[in-house]
């Protein structure tokens, strides 16, 4: 099982570039640059391409709608080739907050321009005359639309592969079928080992049955947060805020895919007063409602024992590799829990 985590929001990538070269060192398989509403995830990762010799090195994620299909492979491409072929594209679509509110885009038929994209991406990649007749996209212009002067043409550099690994973010029913369907990887968001085939186990059997041999077995990246010691299970109280946030804050009333999935997992009375009271501005209220077994369940804390019987748990679940949060004040000790959990793995 492969070890990965993603580095935060916060910019630093000079500071965050000495400690994932550190915790390469310490067995760390991929790292993950968000973006968000941040500053931009491509950035990051072409720093961490030349602070890094092994680690893959994947955009968790870049957002559907902020970049043409032909610009986020051409950004794949590139970053694949200044990382000698270690990018992963993780793409997702965020949340029509984040895509309506900040970069004024109509956030539509996501399952629709997410396959689409894909699709396109796989053809510039192959360096094949760009030429797309999709619902969504339409590559040249058709005749009515622009100038008329649009030409299909190919990627000018020859990529270092013609297939760069997608992962796609998804947890609805239809958007996890598509990613078993199309995509190399499936990066769901607090995952609960005992109730992942229950949620999500009609919808990947319906996308690997449509699958294409070719892509390999579905890759599968857990997020959960880590901490290995004795006496550490006070720290799950820290998970709690990220968690009433997402339950609580990503999302409108009625349009929150994060509430819905605590509904799913059997907390739907704890998830309708989280969103209550966090809509209401009464977040740290919100934090003291997030169910203690919830937190548990989807984290990696407590003692090694404890912790490697919950790994096995999550690869029961089929997780392959594990982008853990690590309960960590200093570089020193997340390259320690690092180290530590790659013995238990």
């Amino acid at each position: 099982m492969r070890i990965g985590l993603g580095i935060n929001y916060s910019g630093g990538f000079k500071e965050a570039a000495a400690e994932v070269a550190d915790l390469e060192r310490a067995g760390l398989d991929t790292v993950f640059v968000p973006e968000a509403y941040s500053f931009d995830a491509v950035s990051a990762l072409g720093y961490l391409a030349a602070k890094t010799e092994r680690l893959q090195l994947a955009s968790g994620i870049l957002q559907i709608y902020t970049r043409t299909p032909s610009l986020t492979a051409m950004t794949a491409a590139g970053l694949d080739f200044v990382s000698e072929g270690r990018f992963l594209l993780g793409l997702g679509a965020s949340g029509p907050q984040v895509i309506e509110g900040f970069h004024g885009v109509p956030y539509d038929a996501p399952i629709g321009r997410t396959r689409e994209l894909v699709e396109i991406c796989r053809k510039v990649w192959r360096r094949e005359r760009l030429e797309y007749q999709g619902k969504h996209y339409r590559i040249p212009l058709p005749e009515g639309e622009g100038t008329g002067l649009g030409k299909p043409l190919k990627l000018i550099n020859h990529p270092v592969r013609e297939r760069i690994p997608v992962l796609l973010a998804a947890l609805g029913p239809k958007n996890v079928e598509l990613a078993a369907e199309i995509a190399e990887g499936w990066q769901p968001i607090f995952f609960l080992p005992e109730r992942a085939k229950e949620i999500w186990g009609a919808s990947l059997d319906a996308g690997l049955a449509k699958r294409d041999p070719a892509l390999g077995p579905l890759e599968v990246f857990a997020g959960p947060a880590l901490a290995i010691g004795e006496n550490v299970t006070p720290l799950l109280e820290f998970v709690k805020p990220h968690l009433a946030l997402y339950i609580g804050g990503m999302g409108a009333k009625g349009k929150n895919f994060y509430h819905t999935l605590a509904t799913k997992y059997g907390y739907g009375a704890e998830a309708d007063r989280i969103q209550e009271l966090y809509l209401a501005g009464r977040k740290e209220d919100a934090v003291k409602v997030v169910p203690d077994d919830l937190v548990r369940d989807i984290s990696l804390v407590g003692p090694p024992g404890y912790v490697k019987e919950r790994v096995a748990a999550f690869r029961e679940a089929g997780v392959t590799a594990l982008n853990v949060v690590p309960m960590a004040g200093t570089p020193a000790e997340r390259v320690k829990l690092i180290e530590q959990l790659r013995e238990l793995v």
